[in-house]
């Protein structure tokens, strides 16, 4: 954290409320704390309660490395010259703390929140796209990174702990963002990361099975996300953009202030009249409350025809012309993992796409489904240390709708990749009647599965097997460019790993 800032400790406590103070309340923290390792003299420290740790148990090392201020939730004797508070939740009081240390930078700020299992990312940089041709200068803060203009930051979570948080919102306020784009995990809400932003306009876009190792149930998963729609008390956002295809969205556009429901629904407000979707891309005739306009975009299939409504009805919304929305839409570029088209010669279609739930994988290959390819191909893997509920529905997914599925390793941390396969393995087998080996895919080219466990050379094969009108879906990683195996973090980029399989086959475009 920057040490440039300071605040006095009467100041925290008029923004906790806490439950009880001990020690002095007349001196200067210069910094803000989560990890004991990294508190310097003059810190507070947060003692953090996570899934792995409880930092209560790192309080004494905060204090050997000059903690000046403990915020807990258990109390503990503390040395004379220290500060202890004691509050309900070390997560809120974080948030709020690093909101009033960094000068609440998001208060004179427009800003977006966008949450929903799938389609964050893609809404965030068409609205990038769309308010940066309005005029507005937005920070996105998300998945593939956190930018503003020239800076450039690697995205560590989806939505960062909230002293980071604040630090980035702060840091692009200072250098000219009018705007911050945030989306916004369920993590995140749970956690209370994000409970020192101020909101203007929050978007949901859909629900499906996810995470359900860290929130128990799809219930609870809903209600994480709700939050930011009706947990953030006067922080929360005035403006709610609703996906109502979702039966979820449904249910939550109920519970909204300041609605626009969106979706492909002619009951939504936000609709599309008629629609066609290519392999050039989406040509659609959208209807709104403030009148109807063409769109144009080269994004494609249905899923993204509905994260390109979500940033119409916020647009719309937030006061922008039709014909600016249309304008800002049309703009838009690809993606970056989200059905990224990797160039080749040999007149088959490769995408590159993140979809690593079977909601996700079924979205994307409905999309390619619907560009009417000669045969699908596609790769994927399951991660590892998540839940493996999903693996065989995913292995059912890919195999409806391939010719050819190619089963190998995505991250799988501290699991055993062949294991991963193992349980993928039964969703497969409910289409295709067993496993082949590369041989036999080769010859017979459809109706079967290969497992290729290094996923390196599973690209290699699948490149090989391309022939003219054919297309391959590279599923699961999308912009990541890293692997996670075991503790280990290894550069791999799948995009990169087929432009290389391509030169070597002699399939490459001349960059």
């Amino acid at each position: 954290m920057k040490t440039a800032h300071s605040m006095k400790i009467s100041t925290l406590f008029q923004k906790l409320t806490p439950r009880a103070v001990v020690g002095p309340s007349n001196v200067e923290i210069t910094a803000l704390h989560y990890d004991s390792r990294q508190v310097v003299p003059g810190s507070a420290f947060f003692a953090l309660r996570g899934a792995a740790a409880d930092g209560h148990r790192f309080i004494d090392t905060a204090l050997q490395r000059g903690a000046q201020v403990i915020v807990y939730e258990v109390e503990r004797p503390l040395p004379p010259q220290v500060t202890g508070i004691l509050v309900d939740d070390c997560r809120q009081a974080l948030a709020l703390a690093s909101s009033c240390y960094y000068d609440d930078p998001t208060a004179d700020m427009l800003v977006i929140g966008i949450t929903g299992t799938n389609g964050k990312t893609t809404v965030s940089y068409l609205l990038e796209a769309l308010l940066s041709n309005a005029g507005r200068r937005p920070a996105v803060i998300g998945t593939v990174n956190y930018r503003f203009e020239g800076q450039l930051l690697e995205s560590s979570h989806t939505t960062p702990e909230s002293v980071d948080l604040m630090a980035l919102a702060a840091r692009f306020h200072a250098a000219g963002a009018d705007t911050l784009i945030l989306e916004v995990s369920s993590h995140a809400l749970e956690q209370r990361r994000v409970d020192g932003i101020d909101f203007d306009l929050g978007i949901f876009t859909n629900l499906t099975p996810e995470h359900l190792d860290y929130h128990g149930d799809l219930d609870s998963y809903f209600q994480a996300k709700c939050r930011l729609f009706n947990g953030l008390a006067s922080r929360g956002p005035r403006l709610a953009i609703i996906d109502i295809d979702d039966s979820y969205g449904q249910r939550l556009a109920n519970q909204c202030q300041g609605l626009w429901s969106c979706g492909l629904s002619k009951q939504a407000d936000v609709h599309p009249a008629t629609s066609d979707l290519s392999l050039e891309g989406i040509k659609a005739c959208i209807v709104s409350p403030v009148g109807d306009f063409e769109l144009c975009s080269a994004l494609r299939g249905e899923f993204n025809l509905s994260n390109l409504i979500c940033a119409a009805a916020a647009g719309l919304a937030l006061g922008l012309a039709p014909a600016k929305v249309a304008e800002g839409l049309t703009a838009a570029t690809a993606v970056p993992g989200r059905l990224e088209p990797v160039e080749n010669n040999l007149g088959a279609l490769i995408l590159v796409d993140y979809a690593h739930t079977a909601d996700a994988l079924d979205k994307a290959l409905a999309a390619v489904i619907a560009l009417k390819p000669g045969r699908i191909i596609t790769l994927f893997g399951c991660g590892g240390d998540r839940e493996s509920s999903k693996r065989p529905v995913m292995g059912e997914v890919a195999a409806s709708h391939s010719d050819l599925a190619v089963v190998t390793s995505d991250n799988p941390r501290s699991e055993d990749p062949g294991s991963i396969i193992e349980d993928i393995r039964p969703g497969l087998e409910k289409v295709f009647k067993g496993q082949w080996s590369p041989q036999q895919a080769a010859e017979s080219g459809r109706g079967g599965y290969v497992v290729i466990e290094d996923r390196r050379e599973a690209i290699d094969f699948a490149v090989k097997l391309l022939g003219r009108g054919d297309l391959l879906l590279v599923a699961g990683k999308g912009h990541e460019d890293y692997q996670l195996i075991g503790a280990q973090r290894l550069h791999f980029d799948d995009r990169e790993e087929l432009r290389r399989a391509l030169q070597e086959r002699g399939g490459c475009h001349e960059v």
